[in-house]
């Protein structure tokens, strides 16, 4: 078991010297540059940039090319009345052609010249029609509707921008938590070793004196169970190590078994200033800002929703050229023309339609806002539980500090009493089990406090 133990420690050790050591900034740095959530939402906020380019282009005119061509096999014809058609000539008196015609006492004439024009029967024929032009489209007044939706393009821009902040300040907490598990493994190692450097000692001292018996078979034993004991805590403390860095290595995207070690985090104690939960330190967080963006985004969808019921003007021109239709085997249509038209809708009554849906988006914005109040009272929560676990840890550290002093203190005491006859071999083995739990104790405790620090300055819009 011991020879287990021994292969085992090597390679950990062996393993540490050849990793990488990264410091905290360096893997909160990788966990953001590799974090899938946060390059998704970098994604959501290129797609925004482009969403208010495009709401932005309702504000200038549109241009299309149209063309068509139509092929047929249609035909008709139509017919021209025939008639007299009177002769014309030069009236000097009158100065003018007039009809050569006699006026009767009626009041009708008689033709005295005249050609005659027969019936004339023309052929229509569709064939080829071909027509293009350019179209252009100028919205004057929509309503608001266009401006309305181009606020709410950039409101979607900065709601964008700031879950990138959110989405950050959540990966950078999350690798503190993982990287201090890093930390508390291999503080956790370095306490089963101490306090197995302690039992050999102890083993040697007591094991010598069963040699020269003055120490019973027991007392070596008990001494052996706990080697025992501590030998299975250090595994358990190294696999710990190796999960804790295959857990950092997920979160900062290297490979699972890539070989990493870590710097260590510096925890502060000497302060004795308590963290209060100040009401303006949540402006500071992203949460809050988007809340506000969605309420200024349900205030346009008001407006947005009223301009589909408002007036709109559009002017509307282009150039259209047509060529086609062949009237007895001639082409009939061989130009092109200008046109513009101004457009103007106003709606009247569509049965209660619009009052609905504007009630309907005041509603959306009145839910808006009750999410606002009701989401800034959890953040208040939030931040006062905060504040209070982060006063708590740094009175626990403080506590644990002063008892792993006086457990040192301790078993030196004890030792002293033992070595001399005064103290029980179990009573020494428990001063020794007390130092270790307050060493582990502290080790939890500063590593706690790191955590909680961390969650403060998230709950407290610090961390971003």
């Amino acid at each position: 078991m011991k020879r287990l133990l021994f292969i085992i420690s090597t390679v950990f050790i062996a393993n540490t010297a050849l990793a990488q050591t990264l410091t905290l900034d360096e893997c909160r740095q990788a966990a953001i540059d590799n974090n899938k959530q946060v390059a998704k939402s970098k994604v959501e906020q290129e797609k925004s940039d482009h969403i208010v380019s495009l709401y932005k282009t309702n504000f200038l005119p549109k241009f299309n090319i149209v063309a068509a061509d139509l092929y047929s096999f249609g035909k008709g014809n139509f017919t021209i009345k025939g008639g007299h058609l009177p002769i014309y000539s030069y009236n000097e008196a009158a100065g003018k052609f007039v009809p050569d015609v006699t006026m009767n006492a009626d009041g009708s004439y008689t033709l005295n010249q005249y050609a005659d024009f027969p019936d004339k029967t023309m052929k229509l024929k569709v064939e080829n029609v071909f027509t293009a032009g350019v179209m252009f489209e100028q919205p004057i007044y929509m309503g608001g509707k266009i401006t309305a939706a181009y606020n709410m393009s950039k409101i979607g821009h900065r709601i964008a921008g700031l879950n990138i902040r959110k989405t950050e300040s959540e990966v950078l907490v999350a690798t503190d938590e993982a990287y201090t598990m890093v930390v508390r493994a291999k503080e956790m190692v370095k306490v089963a070793e101490a306090y197995q450097a302690m039992l050999d000692e102890l083993y040697k001292n007591v094991e010598s004196a069963y040699r020269h018996g003055m120490r019973t078979r027991n007392d070596v034993l008990k001494v052996q169970v706990k080697q025992n004991e501590v030998e299975l805590s250090i595994q358990k403390a190294q696999n710990a190590v190796r999960l804790a860095k295959m857990n950092l290595c997920y979160f900062i995207g290297k490979p699972l078994d890539s070989a990493i070690d870590v710097a260590g985090v510096e925890v502060k104690t000497d302060t004795d200033d308590a963290y209060v939960a100040d009401a303006t330190q949540i402006l500071n967080r992203p949460e809050y800002e988007m809340l506000n963006q969605k309420m200024e985004l349900a205030h346009e969808q008001v407006k947005l929703t009223k301009s589909d019921y408002m007036p709109t003007v559009a002017l509307i021109g282009g150039y259209t050229y047509i060529n086609g239709l062949k009237v007895d085997g001639n082409k009939l249509i061989d130009n092109g023309a200008a046109s513009a038209m101004i457009t103007f809708k106003f709606p009247v009554f569509h049965f209660g339609e619009g009052s609905h849906k504007v009630k309907i988006a005041k509603a959306e914005e009145r839910l808006a806002m009750l999410d606002r109040d009701d989401l800034n009272n959890k953040m208040m929560l939030e931040l006062t539980q905060a504040a209070n676990n982060l006063n708590e840890a740094i009175s626990e550290v403080k506590m644990t500090a002063k008892s792993l002093e006086q457990a040192a203190e301790n078993v030196r005491t004890s030792k002293k009493q033992f070595d001399v006859g005064y103290e029980t071999l179990t009573d020494h083995l428990e001063a020794q089990s007390l130092w270790q739990k307050a060493y582990a104790d502290d080790v939890e405790a500063r590593c706690n406090l790191f955590l909680m620090k961390s969650r403060y300055m998230k709950a407290a819009g610090m961390i971003f």
